[in-house]
């Protein structure tokens, strides 16, 4: 097939033995035909086998092939454009601009994409630079001027680099717009465009996206030649066993909502934990709430600066704090290891806010759990989610106050029978032999039980039950606020008797 104009293709490079001597734990890459440099990173970092979306884009991406992928969140889309990138990477380019730049929507992925390439490159010293807000820019300028190869940006700063005649791309092979939907959705759909606009018409263009809105079909018409279209989803599991993402919904009536969290929360007990709120307002409001409930929960929305958002951060990934309650623009781009569980307050204003949300979980074939409160009004709203993903959210029964009780038992019993396994009790028969000469020993035994129990949070007095609340049929879900009749019915024209209308302004 003759090359058409602007697949600038990866020239091959012969089979080093070396290489497949090295890199026997990444077997699975090797055929894909990437460098001796490549496969030795990956086998270092443990990589075994490509995921189905890295099988598929790699060869094709080495071909120079324009590339527009849908992949979920954690698929392994970016091991899937930092391969091919970095096998362009050459030694000795010099100070010029780089030969890559990658697109992100928020300052969280810049520096995960970017600690990828620089993992996955550390054979080849190839020179990559996260480009963001909020960090000093006259060590970005420092570093621009010494040269790159890979530039990673959010659209916002790469433009005003461009604009500062800082970062030049008449040198540029390949853009990849990671995460397409989030960046136009944050409205850089302008700066996208006169980014493109101020690069080579010879570039390959590589464009992934979580959704496909009829704005990315926009763009892919006018910026992408020829493209390959692949569909990756989460991978699926055989009939019969469990999905990676358990997809659950409560419904809740709003007063009771903190509690319904914390109830779901403890019977759950997760390792790491994002909730999702609407507003900064809720999320302080949340993170207090939760905090004073004895819970370890930090805050991040758009109000707080760079060095408050990093040191939040740093608590979570260290297990400082067990939960992260966030806004969505705050949350986006954060890849968290030990995340199991992801709860959204409200239901999502839309499918592709929900698919983003739960994308957070259930990566790279770790299991995790997705759990929405929904008021009765929402009901509406998670079947069009249901309908549009094709995935099935079940309405559960929140736990009871027996249910409670039986789950913070059975943590008790876990947390002791761990002790006893473990062993190291010795130091202890000072305590329990006497009193088993005073009293029978499984009453020793009980007490002791009930002092763990106490000391594990297990006593926590919690006897009032949540109210049951069922859908409200009629209601629709995708509006915010506005109460209804019984069964989600509005009322008629007028207002009840003894009521007085009163008409507000929103605007």
């Amino acid at each position: 097939m003759p090359r058409r104009r602007g697949a600038c293709a990866v020239t091959p490079r012969p089979t080093d033995d070396r290489a497949v001597e090295t890199a026997d734990d990444a077997a699975g890459f090797v055929a894909l035909g990437l460098r001796a440099e490549l496969l030795r990173s990956l086998a270092g970092l443990g990589y075994e086998e490509p995921t189905p979306i890295q099988r598929e884009a790699i060869p094709l991406l080495l071909e120079g092939r324009d590339l527009v992928g849908q992949a979920a969140t954690g698929t392994g889309k970016t091991a899937a454009f930092a391969l091919p990138v970095l096998e362009r990477s050459r030694a000795g380019r010099g100070r010029g601009g780089p030969m890559a730049l990658v697109l992100v929507p928020t300052r969280e992925l810049a520096v995960q994409v970017s600690e990828a390439l620089h993992r996955y490159g550390r054979d080849l010293g190839a020179r990559v630079l996260p480009l963001y807000g909020g960090q000093p820019i006259v060590r970005q300028l420092r570093a621009l001027d010494g040269g790159v190869d890979v530039v990673v940006a959010t659209p916002g700063r790469a433009l005003d680099h461009i604009g500062r005649s800082t970062l030049r791309l008449d040198e540029l092979e390949v853009v990849v717009l990671d995460e397409a939907d989030e960046m136009l959705d944050l409205g850089f759909a302008d700066e996208i465009e006169a980014i493109l606009g101020d690069t080579p018409e010879t570039r390959q263009t590589v464009l992934f996206s979580a959704t496909m809105p009829p704005r990315i079909d926009g763009m892919v018409r006018r910026h992408l030649r020829d493209p390959v279209r692949l569909t990756m989803g989460q991978e699926r599991t055989a009939p019969g066993e469990a999905p990676l993402v358990r997809q659950s919904a409560y419904v809740v009536p709003r007063a009771h909502k903190a509690a319904a969290l914390g109830r779901v929360l403890d019977v759950e007990a997760p390792v790491a934990t994002i909730v999702f709120c609407r507003t900064r307002d809720e999320v302080d409001h949340l993170t207090e709430t939760l905090n004073g409930r004895g819970y370890r929960a930090e805050a991040l929305h758009g109000g707080m600066d760079q060095e408050q958002r990093d040191r939040v951060m740093g608590r979570l990934r260290s297990a400082t704090a067990e939960l992260l309650v966030a806004t969505d623009v705050a949350a986006r781009g954060l890849d968290i290891d030990s995340l199991t569980h992801v709860v959204n307050y409200d239901v999502p204003a839309g499918p592709e806010a929900y698919v983003h949300r739960i994308g957070r979980v259930g990566r790279a074939g770790r299991e995790g759990v997705a759990i929405t409160l929904a008021e009765p009004r929402e009901h509406r709203m998670l079947q069009t989610i249901e309908r549009v993903t094709g995935q099935r959210i079940v309405i559960e029964q929140l736990p009871t106050v027996a249910d409670l009780r039986a789950r913070r038992l059975e943590l008790t019993r876990a947390s002791l029978r761990e002790a006893l396994l473990d062993g190291g009790l010795d130091p202890f028969r000072a305590v329990v032999e006497p009193l088993a000469d005073e009293f029978d020993v499984v009453e020793v035994a009980l007490a002791a039980v009930k002092l763990a129990h106490q000391a594990g949070g297990g006593a926590v007095d919690d006897d009032e039950e949540i109210p049951v609340a069922t859908p409200s049929a009629g209601a629709s879900g995708a509006r915010h606020g506005g109460g209804g009749a019984p069964g989600g019915r509005r009322g008629g024209g007028g207002p009840s008797a003894g009521g007085t209308r009163l008409w507000v302004g929103a605007g």
